[in-house]
């Protein structure tokens, strides 16, 4: 799969940061030369994006791309110290939770000129334009995919239990998991997230029992200002959420994070996970449950029958201080449009960003069903935007996490934790 581009090593980057050379200079003949940076590496991925990436120069030959590839967990940092320097970066990924504070220290570069008329807008979802597009119509990145929940389901166990087919709401996933539910078998009904992130899946609950109500703009605001968290319907969500862990839940799941849930339902001894749709590939891969035993649902319901997508993504951008700026916004275009964008979303088990993949064979059948199911139904499957771009987010994160193991130990009630996230929210909108 390997061809000819250059994936420069950490060591490089971190030179081009220490001595702040400049991006390359046309040579001779004409060429410009880009750094491109990712930020969520894995080997595979990096791979395929160096296939994408020789595929452009093949079709663009006076550009040329040096692809730096950091490991995850330092990337972000990475790329703010490139982008504090003023130089060595071009086109780089950007993602929901930084988008804000690069674009606030303007290190970002506005592209909404650039891609004026571009008809490449035309051939994407009604998300994807949205999401390209900040709270003043700029541009700072052009998604390349969403990361949005959906039910995972033993179909096997659901039969055999005598429903005849997967919960729609929350009250169904709690009747159904409960009955699901066996210890002495080692068979358990949900992959409770208890540890790191767990305010994800309790703000996902919350979200869907007061969607009528939700402000489209700030999924944590109401629509007459005060915080989701504030709503009666709060309570009933975190009531359940608790019945769901006491009732239908492994006690260890009080501290699962991403890898315990992802195993619980991939190693077959819980029947239901509330994921994203990165999981598809790690459960095909299972050799505990056979193709024929699990499939997804689209996200559960609240009272209302209806539910709140917060969607999150990330994209592809342009730093502020590349010289060559026409041509990173080109490769942008290149990655964000037809057959790039498609082999990336697909090998990346992403939620696509191009109308046309509703019409795709790989997204029409099997697990990726339920997605195209939430995207053909946007009043029933509501899309947000979470507050995920503000300065405290993750002071937020680590508050909420914290909270929800209190509560599950029986060390808080769910009137309480509410009342604290309505508080701390009020008073940093206040502070704004």
């Amino acid at each position: 799969m390997r061809k000819t581009t250059t994936v420069l090593a950490i060591s490089t980057a971190a030179a081009m940061i220490l001595t702040g050379c400049s991006t390359m200079s046309p040579t001779a003949g004409g060429t410009v030369t880009l750094n491109m940076v990712e930020s969520l590496t894995n080997p595979a991925r990096t791979d395929l994006l160096k296939d994408l990436i020789a595929d452009f120069e093949q079709k663009n030959p006076k550009i040329k791309v040096n692809l730096v590839s950091p490991p995850t967990e330092q990337a972000d940092q990475k790329i703010q110290q490139m982008l504090q320097s003023g130089s060595g970066v071009d086109t780089l990924e950007v993602r929901d939770i930084t988008v804000g504070p690069w674009s606030n220290n303007g290190w970002l570069y506005d592209m909404r000129k650039d891609l004026d008329g571009w008809k490449g807008w035309q051939a994407m979802t009604e998300n994807t334009v949205k999401a390209s597009k900040d709270a003043k119509g700029r541009t700072y990145f052009v998604p390349y995919g969403f990361y949005g929940l959906s039910l995972f389901y033993r179909t096997d166990l659901v039969k055999k239990a005598g429903f005849d087919k997967p919960p729609a709401t929350w009250e169904d996933l709690l009747k159904q998991a409960s009955a699901l539910h066996d210890p002495s078998e080692r068979r358990y009904g949900y992959a409770f997230r208890g540890g790191a992130n767990a305010n994800g899946n309790a703000s996902a609950i919350i979200e869907a029992y007061v969607a009528d109500d939700v402000d489209p703009a700030n999924g944590y605001r109401l629509k007459n200002g005060g915080t989701i968290f504030s709503a009666p319907g709060a309570l009933d969500a975190m009531e359940t959420y608790l019945e769901l862990f006491r009732s239908a839940s492994p006690k260890s799941s009080v501290s699962w994070g991403y890898p315990e849930m992802v195993q619980g339902f991939s190693n077959g001894s819980t029947a239901f996970l509330l994921q994203d749709p990165e999981v598809i590939a790690t459960v095909s891969e299972s050799k505990s449950i056979s193709a024929d035993q699990w499939s997804t649902a689209p996200l559960v319901a609240g009272p209302s029958g209806k539910t709140v997508q917060p969607l999150a993504t990330a994209g592809w951008g342009v730093a502020k201080g590349s010289k060559h700026k026409a041509e990173a916004v080109k490769l942008v275009e290149f990655l964000s449009q037809s057959e790039a964008s498609t082999k990336f979303t697909k090998a990346n088990s992403l939620v696509p960003i191009l109308k046309s993949a509703t019409e795709d064979p790989f997204y029409k059948t099997g697990p990726w069903a339920s997605y195209v199911t939430m995207t053909e139904n946007p009043g029933k499957y509501l899309v947000v935007t979470q507050p995920r771009g503000v300065a405290w987010w993750t002071e937020w994160q680590q508050r909420a996490d914290t909270d929800i193991q209190k509560m599950v130990l029986g060390k808080l009630t769910p009137q309480k934790l509410l009342a604290g996230w309505d508080t701390f929210w009020t008073e940093k909108w206040k502070q704004q």
